[in-house]
């Protein structure tokens, strides 16, 4: 639908894409800045792991929120997802971070929540992405069994265990590069 005088929305053909800042351009183009809200949570995801790509710690993250199924629409829904479209993406789509730094002030006014054991996912993925510091005696002490499994599988693909391959010695006692051996704590498989 057309921007109306005054309003706020602009949608793509299929309805998608809805844009709260709208400036005209010389010429009479509208332009909108893109929105983490404006995308299905896969989207979402994809963007997060479009700008994580190659940092293991900041691939992890993004997979421990998106797996813990909790985490993403709440940020989303929360404005704490930053969107930037690349054109040079291989798949032209947009990029997304989570905006670390105002997360806490989320939390402390309660704009969002979660489970103890939920919390305690976002904090490993904060430390993870972030660098920001976590009690691991605390992160662990107070998550379930699904939730263990998780964190087991975020520090396995921080560590790069996922590239790990076996090491095989030739005649000579020459290390190589042998069968790749996957990740030491794989992530489980989503419903």
């Amino acid at each position: 639908m057309p921007a109306e005088p005054g309003g706020t929305f602009l949608s793509d053909l299929a309805g998608r894409l809805v844009c709260d800042d709208i400036r005209s351009e010389p010429g009479g183009t509208v332009i909108g800045e893109p929105r983490a809200a404006d995308l299905d949570l896969v989207d979402l995801e994809s963007a997060l792991l479009r700008a994580a790509v190659g940092d293991y710690a900041a691939e992890a993250a993004v997979l421990l929120l998106a797996n813990s199924g909790h985490w993403l629409p709440r940020l989303q829904a929360g404005g704490l997802i930053a969107i930037a479209l690349d054109g040079d993406a291989a798949d032209g789509g947009p990029w997304a971070a989570v905006q670390w730094a105002d997360v806490d002030a989320a939390l402390r006014t309660g704009a969002m929540a979660g489970s103890g054991g939920e919390l305690r996912l976002l904090r490993a993925a904060a430390s993870l992405a972030d660098g920001q510091p976590v009690d691991l005696a605390d992160l662990t002490a107070g998550l379930d069994r699904p939730e263990l499994a998780l964190l087991l599988a975020a520090l396995s693909h921080a560590a790069g265990s996922h590239e790990h391959r076996a090491v095989v010695r030739d005649g000579e006692g020459v290390p190589h590069a042998g069968a790749a051996l996957g990740p030491v704590v794989a992530w489980p498989t989503r419903d």
